[in-house]
């Protein structure tokens, strides 16, 4: 019992120096990309995957933009329609959290998220999208991180330039050439809010671009673009 006691105290310690080596390897990696532009995330890895599998030469549709290049009209469209509060909060929205548990509670299935622009930037970046607790731990630490070491604008910088907006499709270059055949610099409000709305489900509405509930979204985005601050 004693040596059985003592294998388990040996594995339990090594367990959390590899647990805290990886928290350092996550934390190297937001240091490094506060200046450096993230070529690929996880997100993409995966999708880029999934395409492989169907045609092993599938690549995906991405290129960076500057900040001061994406259509300011894009960048109200997000922020209203993804987190009105994000100049203000400090990674979570424990209102917007606390809205969607009481709404997926009366629905009686997950409808709503309450994550943030950081919360959803720390999952692209480095998890997978199940919902288990270790991944939920591993993006508030995440989230954490991005917060602390990067200003607001370069959060919401990388995050326009990674998210999915298609199969295949990420940042808002990429979108807005696949989408409209223009660049990011030059959508126009309306094109900026149904973008938006693409967001939460983007291949889809890849797929389904008449999707009546896009259209419906696409107005109440535009409808609170003019109060969106941005960083």
């Amino acid at each position: 019992m004693k040596r059985l006691g003592l294998w388990l105290k040996r594995i339990t310690v090594a367990l959390l120096g590899l647990l805290l080596l990886y928290q350092f390897w996550l934390l190297g990696w937001v240091l490094w990309w506060s200046r450096v532009n993230p070529d690929t995330t996880r997100f993409m890895e995966i999708r880029l995957g999934e395409l492989q599998v169907k045609d092993p030469k599938a690549q995906l549709k991405k290129q960076w933009v500057a900040y001061e290049k994406i259509s300011i009209h894009l960048k109200r469209a997000i922020i209203a329609s993804e987190d009105a509060k994000f100049i203000d909060h400090e990674g979570f929205d424990w209102d917007g959290i606390q809205k969607a548990i009481e709404k997926n509670q009366k629905k009686g299935k997950i409808v709503a998220g309450g994550s943030t622009i950081s919360q959803q930037l720390a999952k692209n970046l480095f998890l997978t999208p199940s919902k288990t607790p270790w991944r939920k731990a591993e993006e508030a630490v995440v989230t954490l991180m991005l917060e602390t070491l990067w200003s607001k604008q370069r959060i919401f910088e990388v995050y326009l330039n990674v998210i999915e907006w298609g199969n295949g499709v990420f940042g808002a270059e990429a979108a807005a050439r696949h989408h409209y055949g223009t660049s990011a610099a030059q959508l126009s409000a309306e094109q900026s809010a149904r973008l938006a709305g693409m967001v939460p489900n983007p291949r889809f509405y890849d797929r389904n671009r008449n999707a009546p509930g896009l259209a419906r979204k696409t107005g109440v985005i535009m409808a609170r673009m003019p109060s969106a601050e941005l960083p």
